[in-house]
C-alpha cells in the first residue's frame, strides 16, 4: 500500500521533475513513510477507474470512433478492471498477462479475440500514459499476438445469384446489390439517404471510420434494383433502407445482419454476413488485374496492409502470371 501510495505521488510530480529529481522523491518519501500506516480509499479507487474510462472514451470519441466500437472498448476495459481490483495507477505488465492467460483458459478464446483484447487494453494505457496520468503503459512490453494466417471465405458466383433469384423483397434484393458492387462497410449503408444516391454517375458519398467522407461506385443492375425498390415505397424517411412494416424506421446495422444470416440458412448457404461481399469484391478487384492503390481508396482503407488482408489472389492466376513474367 505503502509503494502505492509512493507511485501516486511521483506520478503526479512527473511534469515539475526531471528523471533524477523523481528518483530522489521516491527514494525520500520511502524514507518517511516508514513509521507510518497507510489505509486504502476504496471510494476513491473506484472512482478513479471510472473517471478515467470515460475521459478515455470521450478522446475516442473526439477521434471519430464509433459507437458500437465505444461500446466494445468499454465493455473490453472495464471487465479487466473489475477482474483485477487494481487501481488503474498500479497496474503493471505481468498483472495484464495473467489476465489475459486466465481470460483465454475461461473462456477457450482464440489467439485474435486475445489480441483484440490486448490491442484495446494498449489503447487504452498507451492514452493514459501520453496524458501523464501514468508513468508508462504495462502493455508496452507484450507484443502482439501472432495469430497465423486464416484463409477468408469469399462468395462464389453461384451463390450471388443464388441470392439474387432467391430474394422475395425489392428491397433485400437491392441491398445485395449495393453490399457486393460497392464493397462499403454495413455501418456505412445504413447511414446512406435517398438524397446521397447519384444515380446518373451512378455513385453515393458515405462517411466511414472516422467520419471520413469518400466515394463509392455501383454498377448498371444495382442502379436498377435501387431504383424499383425506391419507386416501390409509400413511406417519406429519408433513409435509403428502411424497415419492410410500418412505421418504416431506418434499418440497423443489426437488422441486416439478421436478414442476411436468416437468408443464407434457407438457401443453405454457409456464413452469409455483410462483411463477406466486401471480401469478396476486394478479392475479385484483385483477381481481375485492379491496381491495390486504387482498391484502397475504393474501400477507405488509411493504411495499405489492411487491404492486402481483404483481398485473395487465386491460384490459378499466379501460375498465369509467372508464365506470362517469367517463363
Amino acid at each position: 500500500m505503502k509503494q502505492d501510495l509512493i507511485k501516486d505521488i511521483v506520478q503526479e510530480m512527473l511534469p515539475y521533475l526531471n528523471n533524477a529529481q523523481c528518483e530522489k522523491l521516491q527514494e525520500i518519501l520511502k524514507n518517511t513513510l516508514i513509521s507510518y500506516d497507510v489505509t486504502e480509499n476504496k471510494q476513491y479507487e473506484n472512482n478513479s477507474k471510472q473517471n478515467f474510462v470515460e475521459l478515455f472514451l470521450s478522446a475516442k470519441r473526439i477521434e471519430g470512433c464509433s459507437e458500437r466500437s465505444l461500446k466494445y472498448y468499454k465493455a473490453t476495459i472495464e471487465a479487466m478492471l473489475d477482474e483485477l481490483k487494481i487501481d488503474v495507477k498500479h497496474i503493471v505488465t505481468d498483472d495484464i498477462r495473467g489476465y489475459l492467460t486466465e481470460y483465454q483458459k475461461k473462456k477457450k478464446s482464440s489467439k485474435v479475440t486475445i489480441d483484440n483484447i490486448r490491442r484495446i487494453l494498449s489503447s487504452f494505457f498507451s492514452w493514459l500514459e501520453d496524458e501523464d496520468y501514468i508513468l508508462k503503459s504495462p502493455v508496452r512490453r507484450i507484443h502482439k499476438i501472432k495469430t497465423g494466417i486464416s484463409i477468408k471465405e469469399t462468395y462464389s458466383d453461384e451463390a450471388l445469384e443464388l441470392m439474387r433469384d432467391n430474394c422475395t423483397e425489392l428491397r433485400d434484393l437491392a441491398i445485395i446489390d449495393m453490399l457486393s458492387s460497392t464493397g462499403m462497410r454495413v455501418g456505412e449503408l445504413v447511414l446512406i439517404n435517398r438524397n446521397d444516391i447519384d444515380f446518373n454517375e451512378r455513385e453515393c458519398i458515405v462517411f466511414g471510420k472516422g467520419s471520413k467522407e469518400r466515394v463509392v461506385y455501383f454498377d448498371a443492375r444495382t442502379k436498377i434494383h435501387l431504383q424499383n425498390y425506391l419507386n416501390s415505397r409509400k413511406d417519406d424517411n429519408p433513409a435509403l433502407f428502411v424497415s419492410l412494416k410500418s412505421p418504416h424506421e431506418r434499418l440497423k446495422i443489426g437488422g441486416i445482419e439478421t436478414r442476411l444470416r436468416d437468408f443464407g440458412k434457407q438457401l443453405g448457404l454457409h456464413k452469409v454476413h455483410p462483411h463477406k461481399f466486401r471480401r469478396t469484391l476486394a478479392t475479385m478487384a484483385i483477381d481481375k488485374g485492379m491496381p491495390i492503390e486504387q482498391l484502397q481508396k475504393l474501400l477507405g482503407h488509411s493504411k495499405i496492409d489492411t487491404t492486402l488482408q481483404y483481398a485473395m489472389v487465386k491460384q490459378s492466376n499466379v501460375k498465369i502470371a509467372h508464365r506470362k513474367y517469367i517463363g
